[in-house]
């Protein structure tokens, strides 16, 4: 499998694009005005505790309070090993062993508490807050005030796990209050690289502490890379072959970063990032080149076609996204069956894939196309979970339900690519529907009826959009007339370009 990582640079907005086998998987954007505080530690202040909510609202200097559950309050050195996921080798928690305390116990009005942001503020909601902070590097995840040593669960191979723990645990100090995480990028490197993470986590840590003291609420005490080397330090892997820049200045500044903390590792044999970096110097776009900006043009569309002729038809909601399935032209080859299982494998790799390009997130509802043969149901199931497993997202997938559908979750940390990119529409108002011309033209006479009615008028203006106006005249031109006769009124219609369709004034003269 071929995959590059493509870096666009401008003044205002960085991009990264993930591409595998010349396709559009993964896109991040950060532009310079809203850059997302996701890893980012504060100092706050709880505002409010809620105890039938089991949380708190936290003042950390955000546009509007974050909320910290009782689940992420940080309890004393009580805690069970963990081991960690296979997405983004964060900590999962396990299994609980201790009852969740009230939250009155553990949070207080007024109290000021150290925090990390673990969501972004998604529409309405603030962002989403943690006390048990994790600092990552390039091949560990470091865990103040906790005793874990764990691995990613994407290290499959037991004795390099064995090593890696033990490597890991021989570079903690005795007594230490710092837990460790191995990320996935950790296998195959030497105790040196991991003593280097361990060094630059510990500075880091360090420097928090001293900040805690003397900072304000509101104050950042850490924040996480900017977008590229965030790329560079989370999403290159063995497989990657090139990461193309197109700033100079930005490239310098990779180069920089990768040749401190991403060294070639000689004894594997591995190219250390600095061998993959390239600074891309082309006339042509390098989104262009790749034919990104299409992909992204493709990604805000709700439907989706797939090559056999079939089609997704993507629908984002507050609660949860739903897929749904469709056969289109295809006719298959042997029978109806077949057809709706061809069709079902093919939608389980793209919709996997579109989750990941559109960074949906939550709960995830996917109706296949119904299929009777038990086998076929699993094979399509196996075929999404594969499809799923290259996600750096955490994802949990379920058995057909009852009704035939898949339900499942992906983690969700940011705004999804269609809500950084749209806005809502300002004319339907998010619906995806207009009123259609006709309805228009009955609620303007109902108007009509009301206004003469309340009001004392020897003629009426109705002002609205060309399409209605035209439709009232051409159409209605016979119940216009009828109108006038029994108000005893007469009734101008006036079309203006900048009312849309729904839009319209009735003015009394």
């Amino acid at each position: 499998m071929s995959e590059e990582i493509l870096v666009n640079v401008t003044p205002r907005e960085t991009r990264v694009a993930v591409v595998e086998n010349g396709m559009l998987q993964e896109l991040h954007i950060e532009r310079g005005w809203r850059r997302g505080v996701v890893g980012n530690v504060y100092k706050g202040k709880v505002q409010r505790v809620m105890p039938g909510m089991q949380a708190a609202f936290v003042e950390i200097g955000l546009d509007r309070t974050a909320f910290l559950h009782a689940n992420d309050v940080m309890r004393s050195m009580q805690e069970p090993q963990a081991e960690a996921s296979d997405a983004g080798d964060m900590l999962v928690a396990p299994p609980a062993t201790l009852p969740v305390r009230p939250v009155t116990e553990l949070l207080r009005d007024g109290q000021e508490v150290v925090v990390q942001v673990v969501k972004d503020p998604i529409g309405t909601k603030g962002a989403r807050l943690t006390t048990q902070i994790s600092i990552p590097s390039r091949y560990l995840v470091l865990l103040p005030h906790s005793r874990v040593v764990g691995v990613s669960a994407r290290i499959e191979d037991e004795d390099e796990r064995q090593r890696l723990k033990a490597i890991v645990s021989g570079l903690t100090p005795p007594g230490s209050q710092h837990g460790y995480i191995v990320r996935t990028n950790a296998e195959g490197q030497p105790a040196e690289a991991l003593a280097e993470d361990v060094a630059y986590l510990q500075r880091a840590w360090s420097l928090i502490e001293q900040k805690v003291d003397g900072a304000r609420v509101g104050t950042c005490l850490y924040e996480d890379l900017t977008l590229p080397m965030r790329a560079v330090r989370d999403l290159v892997r063995r497989d990657v072959e090139k990461v193309r820049v197109d700033s100079r200045e930005t490239f310098e500044r990779l180069h920089a970063f990768a040749a401190q903390y991403m060294p070639a590792n000689a004894t594997e044999g591995q190219a250390g990032l600095v061998d993959k970096l390239e600074h891309y110097t082309g006339a042509r776009p390098i989104f262009d080149l790749y034919g990104i900006e299409d992909e992204i043009g493709r990604a805000l569309d709700k439907e989706v076609p797939l090559k056999s002729g079939g089609y997704l038809v993507i629908d984002q909601t507050e609660a949860m996204t739903t897929v749904d399935v469709n056969t289109g032209s295809f006719v298959g080859q042997r029978n109806l069956e077949e057809t709706v299982y061809r069709t079902n494998l093919e939608a389980a790799q793209a919709v996997a894939r579109q989750l990941r390009l559109r960074n949906l997130g939550g709960i995830i509802i996917i109706d296949f196309i119904d299929m009777s043969d038990e086998e076929h149901r699993r094979q399509v199931l196996r075929t999404l979970e594969k499809s799923l497993s290259k996600d750096h997202a955490r994802t949990t997938v379920y058995d057909f339900s009852p009704l035939g559908l898949v339900e499942m979750t992906r983690k969700r940390t940011v705004e999804s690519l269609e809500r950084q990119l749209s806005e809502t529409c300002h004319e339907c108002s998010g619906r995806g529907m207009l009123k259609t011309a006709e309805t228009v033209t009955y609620e303007i006479f109902r108007e009509i009826v009301r206004a003469v009615r309340q009001f004392d008028a020897q003629q009426l203006l109705v002002i609205a959009s060309p399409k209605v106006v035209g439709r009232i005249t051409d159409e209605e031109s016979a119940a216009v007339a009828e109108l006038e006769e029994f108000l005893g009124k007469s009734i101008r219609f006036q079309a203006d370009d900048q009312y849309f369709q729904e839009q319209f004034d009735v003015v009394l003269l």
